[in-house]
């Protein structure tokens, strides 16, 4: 073999024992979605190379709830999850499940609301329906008791000086909302898109109070306490892909609608891992916020407590720094400099 040969060999022998040594050396991360329109930013992260920068092997597993990822977070089987704001996953950290919120998922800035009030739409056609008074005693859909949506309800009703109570509560499924509306077995629902924009489509409901209680905390991202305390360098790493990925994502839906800068790829990256295929269901629908920041809404976090304990949904009194850890979102953007959004 000449040299030149012999050098070209221990080069390519060099560059796949690099190629495999860089690959074992990846730190994996197993991270619970529900391929809903706001997993998008993870998915985002893997095809924009942004784990990968961090050094991470990051294993995205598919559950067909949220509530259904606490307990293998608590058990360390998954590190990385996507919750909801709400009694249960108080309830879950009062039973000794160590979970920790570290960053928003969805959230409803001004402009931003992805989950109206809708209300039944020839109930606002036949002029019975004007004004929020007007839904007492009337049958209002909910995924089930202590959601995030029915702190909402509540929030939106006391408007009118109407209290929870005032209305009639049918736990029913966001996507069995639209039938619902569709043989009166709901009058109104704080419903999330995409079933808000489909319900507009089938002309079945209307969007009848949006912003209706700005910047509620809806999602949260979870990390579990074996994550956070074993493997605190790999979950600070995660974070700043994260934050990248929610910065792309912003970009993208600047304005409270899918028109910023890359959303023609954005939406493609949604509508392959969600099964949504009508690309025309994007000109119409408002996005989830996601601060691009990482950040929590704390306030609404705690006004929304007040509402689980108040209507008995708490096993146990609870804080909402009980659940909260935001130390992770805040080191990334110490790293990374606050948001700056992007110029189309």
């Amino acid at each position: 073999m000449t040299t030149r040969r012999r050098f070209l060999a221990a080069g390519a022998l060099a560059a796949a024992l690099f190629t495999t040594v860089s690959a074992q050396a990846a730190d994996k991360v197993r991270v619970g979605i529900n391929n809903v329109v706001s997993d998008v930013v993870f998915h985002l992260a893997q095809e924009r190379g942004f784990f990968k920068d961090e050094g991470l092997d990051v294993e995205l597993v598919v559950f067909d709830s949220g509530p259904k990822m606490i307990a293998p977070l608590g058990a360390g089987q998954i590190d990385v999850g996507a919750g909801a704001s709400s009694a249960g996953l108080y309830n879950a950290v009062a039973r000794g499940i160590d979970i920790k919120v570290v960053a928003d998922k969805g959230s409803t800035p001004p402009g931003y609301d992805y989950m109206p009030l809708m209300v039944r739409k020839d109930l606002v056609a036949s002029g019975k329906v004007k004004t929020v008074a007007d839904l007492k005693g009337m049958k209002v859909g909910a995924v089930g008791p202590g959601a995030a949506t029915n702190a909402k309800l509540a929030h939106i009703l006391g408007s009118a000086g109407l209290t929870y109570k005032d209305v009639q509560h049918n736990y029913i499924g966001y996507p069995q909302q639209i039938a619902a509306f569709t043989t009166g077995a709901i009058d109104a629902a704080i419903t999330t898109e995409p079933s808000v924009t489909q319900a507009l489509d089938n002309d079945v409901a209307v969007r009848f109070v949006v912003d209706g209680y700005p910047n509620q905390q809806v999602a949260v991202l979870l990390y579990g306490g074996d994550f956070i305390a074993k493997h605190r360098d790999v979950a600070q790493r995660f974070m700043n892909a994260y934050v990248r990925s929610a910065r792309l994502f912003n970009d993208a839906t600047a304005g409270g609608k899918f028109t910023g800068k890359g959303a023609d790829a954005v939406i493609k990256t949604i509508m392959h891992t969600t099964g949504l295929k009508d690309p025309k269901l994007f000109t119409k629908m408002i996005p989830n916020g996601i601060n691009p920041d990482g950040q929590v809404d704390v306030a609404s976090m705690a006004q929304d407590l007040k509402f689980f304990t108040d209507n008995g949904y708490l096993e146990k009194p609870a804080k909402v720094e009980d659940v909260l850890d935001p130390s992770f979102a805040k080191a990334t953007v110490q790293a990374l400099g606050p948001y700056k959004a992007a110029q189309n």
